[in-house]
C-alpha cells in the first residue's frame, strides 16, 4: 500500500513538473524577477532576497538581505501555494512588505515560475 502511495505521489509530481514550463519560467524571471532577486550558484542579495532555495525556506529567512520588519515577523513558510499567493499579491500575504511587484495572476505564468525557481532547491 505504501508503495503505491509513492508511486501516485511520484506520477503527480512528474505530471506537474511536465505540465510546467521551466523555460517559460526561466524567461518569466529574467524579464520580471532578476532586476532584483538572483538566482543560481553566486546568487546574492540585492534589491531584493536572492531565492535559491526558496521552498521549505521560513520567509525573510536569509542572512544576506535586510527584510521589512513584516517579513521579519511573518509566519509564511515558502511553498508552492504561499509562493503562488505572494505573487499574485505579496501585500496581502504579507501585510508591510516592502516588495513592489504588481501581482501575477495567469495560473500557467506562476506555474511556469515556480518550476524554474525548483531549479535552484538545491542551491546553497
Amino acid at each position: 500500500m505504501k508503495s503505491a502511495v509513492a508511486l501516485v505521489l511520484a506520477l503527480s509530481i512528474a505530471q506537474t513538473a511536465q505540465a510546467a514550463d521551466i523555460d517559460k519560467g526561466r524567461e518569466l524571471f529574467n524579464t520580471r524577477c532578476a532586476s532584483c532577486h538572483h538566482v543560481g550558484p553566486s546568487a546574492r542579495a540585492a534589491f531584493g532576497p536572492q531565492l535559491n532555495a526558496v521552498f521549505g525556506r521560513k520567509a525573510g529567512g536569509t542572512d544576506d538581505y535586510r527584510y521589512s520588519a513584516a517579513m521579519k515577523a511573518s509566519t509564511v513558510v515558502w511553498n508552492d501555494d504561499t509562493l503562488r499567493a505572494f505573487l499574485q499579491s505579496p501585500g496581502k500575504v504579507v501585510p508591510g512588505t516592502r516588495m513592489r511587484f504588481w501581482g501575477m495572476s495567469n495560473a500557467r505564468q506562476l506555474d511556469d515560475l515556480l518550476a524554474y525557481l525548483r531549479t535552484f532547491q538545491s542551491q546553497p
